[in-house]
């Protein structure tokens, strides 16, 4: 009832409106000019007269014009009035609500090592909020001692034990290699009740020797919502492969870059993404079957210059060779950076690819010798090219970098780019500007 006497009263000063200018329109159709012109006289003989008429005419319409729309507010207003007056006191509409943080859970992939507490340790103590990082621990393995240390903890973490023990069969040639199978077993086996039984929609996959930065669960926060926005990522890795003390810039660790290798060791996931891998899923080397093209296709993941988790376990199926000569001189960061107060748009790849190619190709082309014998003041930032696998390999190793390709793609590489630190000077590993794409044979 209150809305049609509202409506009644807007139609009603429509109606008057309407019909007050339609009898202005009468009164300025009939009105004689405002000079009053002598009766022999004709309007072209007297131009200044006629152009004052007009301006009079003018002036008077203006005012007339002033009037209606002094009458249209008083219309509105008192319309709004009656409004206001049905509904009661209204409130200014609210801001918009910042959404609430995603739940992420993290996986710690588990299997004999007792030496588990310490990454555990670590993820709670850094761990803002239990109810935002769930830690879920899968064992594999049927380890006795590692079960007690994890179920130690309580409800501070939810215990899964991987069901199927057995061994695996698998070619001849690779008996040696079972521990493979059985790790990307028990991968698929994790996620799979992380992202299928538990339903969450993403997960950061950690591994039993690992250990956090502080601002862990900070960087995965805040790279989340680049991972859910930008499709052409489809990962986020706490790890740099050339993460060296000595190959980064410590007074930088709020630097992120886009790595077409999938670094792995600490990384985040979305379930649109397993969904996408798990009917294809490995029986073994899970890690380099993610690298490769028809897994990777064409996407990237997000890296730090400094990296946010570390690797303590030299046990394992590698025998801590690897560890021994490359993992255990990784950096860890421990300078707290708010990223979730960064502007982190510089990431996403049409602005990324922009800049950072600019930046990169602008640098100054120095042979590799050049770089190794020159001080950093000389030119600052500098450019080495390769074009080959073996020029990219002896440069790698010249300047310190690792120099193994995995389907084409060099550790920490984007479009074929390694950046990194070499005594103090920021050096950018590149191919030529007409790059097309990686080599799979540079394997």
């Amino acid at each position: 009832m209150l809305k049609k006497q509202s409506a009644g009263l807007v139609l009603w000063g429509a109606i008057l409106f309407v019909a007050w200018n339609a009898l202005l329109l009468l009164f300025f159709w009939t009105r004689p000019l405002p000079s009053r012109l002598p009766p022999d006289s004709t309007l072209g003989d007297d131009p200044a007269s006629l152009t004052r008429d007009v301006i009079s005419l003018v002036e008077v319409a203006e005012a007339e014009l002033e009037r209606q729309r002094e009458l249209l507010q008083q219309i509105r207003d008192h319309h709004a009035r009656r409004s206001q007056r049905w509904r009661g006191p209204t409130v200014a509409p609210p801001a918009p609500a910042t959404p609430p943080s995603a739940v992420i859970p993290i996986l710690v992939i588990a299997c004999d090592r007792s030496t588990v507490r310490r990454c555990l340790d670590k993820l709670l103590h850094y761990r803002p909020s239990a109810e935002r990082f769930p830690i879920i621990v899968s064992q594999d393995c049927g380890h006795e001692e590692t079960a007690r240390v994890i179920a130690s903890y309580g409800s501070a973490v939810t215990h899964l034990q991987q069901p199927d023990l057995s061994a695996i069969a698998v070619p001849p040639d690779h008996r040696k290699f079972q521990g493979y199978y059985k790790i990307a077993r028990h991968y698929r086996w994790a996620l799979g009740q992380v992202f299928r039984a538990f339903q969450f929609r993403a997960a950061v996959v950690v591994e039993d020797d690992l250990e956090v930065a502080p601002d862990f669960f900070e960087y995965f926060q805040a790279t989340y919502p680049l991972l859910r926005a930008d499709p052409s990522l489809w990962c986020v890795s706490a790890w740099n492969d050339n993460g060296k003390e000595q190959m980064v810039d410590a007074a930088r660790p709020e630097l992120l870059y886009r790595t077409d290798f999938f670094p792995g060791l600490g990384w985040l996931l979305l379930a649109e993404l397993w969904a996408e891998l798990e009917p294809k899923w490995p029986r073994a080397f899970w890690d380099d079957w993610m690298r490769r093209p028809e897994q990777r296709q064409g996407r990237a993941c997000l890296r730090p210059e400094i990296s946010r988790t570390m690797t303590f376990g030299r046990k394992g199926v590698s025998h801590g060779q690897f560890f021994d000569q490359h993992l255990k001189f990784i950096k860890l960061n421990q300078n707290f950076v708010p990223f979730t107060q960064l502007d982190l748009s510089y990431l996403r790849r049409e602005a990324y690819d922009r800049d950072f190619l600019a930046r990169v190709y602008a640098a100054p082309l120095l042979q590799v010798e050049k770089v190794r014998t020159s001080e950093r003041q000389e030119l600052g930032e500098v450019r080495v090219q390769y074009t080959s696998r073996d020029s990219f390999k002896a440069f790698a190793k010249a300047l310190g970098v690792m120099d193994d390709l995995k389907s084409g793609v060099p550790r920490a590489g984007y479009r074929g780019i390694v950046s990194f630190l070499f005594r103090g000077r920021r050096v950018h590993l590149a191919p030529p500007q007409s790059w097309e794409g990686y080599d799979p044979s540079w394997n």
